[in-house]
């Protein structure tokens, strides 16, 4: 049964779940250069975020047309969430790590200890 319900599960929720699962995730496609550049910024504050890489996903374009919803924007990757919150795109992302909001909500999702 569980696999009918996921083969059935809205774009959406399978985000959602999916963002659930771990304490950074991001949702990019392999050749982007702005997803290779939040991903080195995790990675490189000490954080081991959990990728989605959508052009490898069978159903990713489904998922990037659901992000694109959610964002109501044009361009969908890369998107991060954190402690399952939806925290955004990369100028985002890239405005709290500026403002210094980004290192609490990492501590608070368990991602970053230091």
């Amino acid at each position: 049964m569980a696999t009918t319900t996921a083969a059935v599960e809205d774009p959406i929720e399978r985000i959602e779940r999916l963002a659930a699962e771990n304490a950074v995730v991001i949702f990019s496609i392999s050749t982007c250069c702005m997803c290779h550049a939040i991903k080195r910024l995790f990675c490189g504050m000490g954080v081991n975020p959990t990728v989605h890489e959508l052009d490898e996903d069978p159903r990713g374009g489904e998922m990037e047309k659901a992000l694109m919803t959610l964002l109501g924007t044009s361009s969908a990757v890369p998107v991060v969430f954190i402690g399952g919150k939806l925290v955004g795109a990369m100028d985002r992302v890239m405005a709290s790590h500026i403002s210094g909001t980004l290192v609490p909500l990492l501590k608070d999702a368990g991602a970053l200890w230091l």
